[in-house]
């Protein structure tokens, strides 16, 4: 394959654009070959076409990397409406190679990058596996050894990437179509903007390496969860090399019994958005990619290219928004977003109006029971939140929503979507009281935590 990635607006918006056509050709000829067939032919033929599209996406967002093979990333998390029931699963599994095997650049190529940034090969590393072990939208993960006998995983940038970042922000509304191709219901141009603004800060390395030492003190000693730091002195501006973690990846985590899953369901819920209202910032990149159950027992998150801090202020107007949807108190989110210049007060939007977006991007957090997260759970929660054809939020779709509120709700939306992959049950009122009422924890990981915090913060 090429040694570079596809970085022409042109180039790469004619490929998303025929592959936007060649998806909605695909279901309009799929649809009419099935007329007058048995159910056992219309099996087979969704079957087939179904995988056909798959490996097309596959191909296409994977050879592409950047902002479109982020959306393969985001997709494969969702239960998609765009194939039959019993076709979702094998459609979720092939796009999850976007995630987990994405077509790999050759190493002369990633060589050359690694020695632009630290020089030969031999002043850093004693032993480098050229076979790489993770493949994400900007850069393959390779597992080496440093010259001091450090395992380390190194992450290295696709030679172009930065470019076809660039090409995909002014192809936005390509991108676009291509998302409505492959999600008519998800295509809301707000969420497709937000990930083109984030994406671009995954490309500063350096900063994704102090960001990382910085996650990795804030969680060192940690009863349940652990992050690999990074190792300053050997990063450059396209290589990124941190603590290696050995362990086994989500896929794994997925077969575990039932208790084991909801221990780790709540590890995920903690550590993506109980750290926002704890700690005022947050990983805003939640997907299996970035979990894996480390071998001596934690759970370990990697990937922080779109960690992000907010401000007290912003994060109190978002605790005391979620807590008034709780209490139905519609007046009080109406009142509060006009004070904040959310929302026009001239613009028609009603009190009921905001407190249904609430309760449709957060709903989760607020019934106090039980609730076991599926696949299709999370994705109507998601579809909701953003569907732009929803009526019941059309006003709300033109108001200023601050940037912030969009990336930390597209954290909370994927955080669930996580979850429903992981298929796991837990009371998530109960741990969200924490930071909603700052209630004492009521699980027995959650006093864990708080007396390792207390004891952290006193040393």
């Amino acid at each position: 394959m090429s040694n570079r990635v596809p970085h022409g607006r042109i180039s790469r918006g004619s490929k998303m654009g025929r592959l936007a056509a060649g998806q909605a050709l695909r279901g309009v000829g799929t649809r009419l070959s099935m007329v007058g067939r048995t159910e056992e032919a219309r099996r087979r033929l969704s079957e087939r076409s179904a995988m056909q599209a798959a490996q097309q996406l596959v191909t296409v967002l994977g050879g592409m990397k950047g902002a479109a093979m982020k959306l393969g990333q985001m997709l494969s998390v969702l239960d998609l409406d765009l194939l039959p029931e019993e076709q979702r699963e094998m459609f979720r599994t092939k796009l999850a190679q976007l995630r987990d095997q994405a077509p790999a650049f050759p190493f002369s190529a990633m060589r050359t990058v690694i020695e632009n940034d630290l020089g030969t090969m031999a002043r850093t590393f004693a032993d480098f596996d050229e076979t790489p072990i993770a493949a994400a939208s900007i850069g393959q993960v390779y597992r080496a050894r440093l010259r001091d006998g450090r395992a380390v995983a190194v992450k290295v940038k696709y030679p172009g990437v930065d470019r076809a970042v660039e090409a995909d922000m002014r192809n936005l509304m390509l991108i676009s179509r291509l998302w409505k191709a492959i999600l008519p219901s998800a295509a809301d141009e707000e969420v497709l903007a937000e990930i083109a603004r984030n994406i671009g800060t995954e490309l500063d390395y350096p900063r994704e390496a102090r960001t990382q030492h910085h996650v990795a003190t804030r969680y060192r000693g940690h009863p349940y969860i652990s992050v690999p730091d990074s190792i300053e002195s050997c990063c450059g501006p396209n290589v990124l090399v941190t603590e290696l973690v050995e362990g086994e990846p989500f896929g794994h985590m997925r077969t575990l019994p039932d208790a084991d899953r909801t221990r780790l369901g709540e590890l995920i819920y903690r550590f993506y958005i109980t750290s926002l209202f704890t700690d005022h910032e947050f990983c805003g990149d939640p997907h299996p990619g970035n979990i894996m159950l480390a071998s001596d027992g934690r759970l370990a998150f990697v990937d922080f290219g779109l960690y992000t801090a907010m401000s007290p202020a912003d994060v109190e107007l978002e605790r005391d928004i979620i807590c008034a949807a709780g209490e139905y108190r519609a007046e009080d989110i109406y009142h509060a977003w006009v004070a904040q210049g959310i929302v026009d007060p001239d613009a028609g939007v009603t009190p009921d109006e905001c407190l249904g977006y609430i309760w449709a991007a957060t709903g989760w957090h607020l019934i106090d029971e039980d609730i076991t997260v599926t696949p299709e759970l999370a994705t109507s929660a998601v579809v909701l939140a953003v569907d732009p054809r929803a009526a019941e939020f059309s006003g709300m779709r033109h108001q200023r929503l601050p940037p912030e509120h969009v990336f930390s709700r597209r954290a909370d939306l994927f955080t669930y979507a996580v979850l429903g992959q992981l298929h796991t049950t837990n009371n998530w009122h109960r741990l969200a009281r924490e930071w909603l009422y700052h209630e004492p924890p009521a699980t027995e990981i959650g006093a864990e935590i708080a007396r390792w915090r207390l004891t952290a913060r006193s040393s």
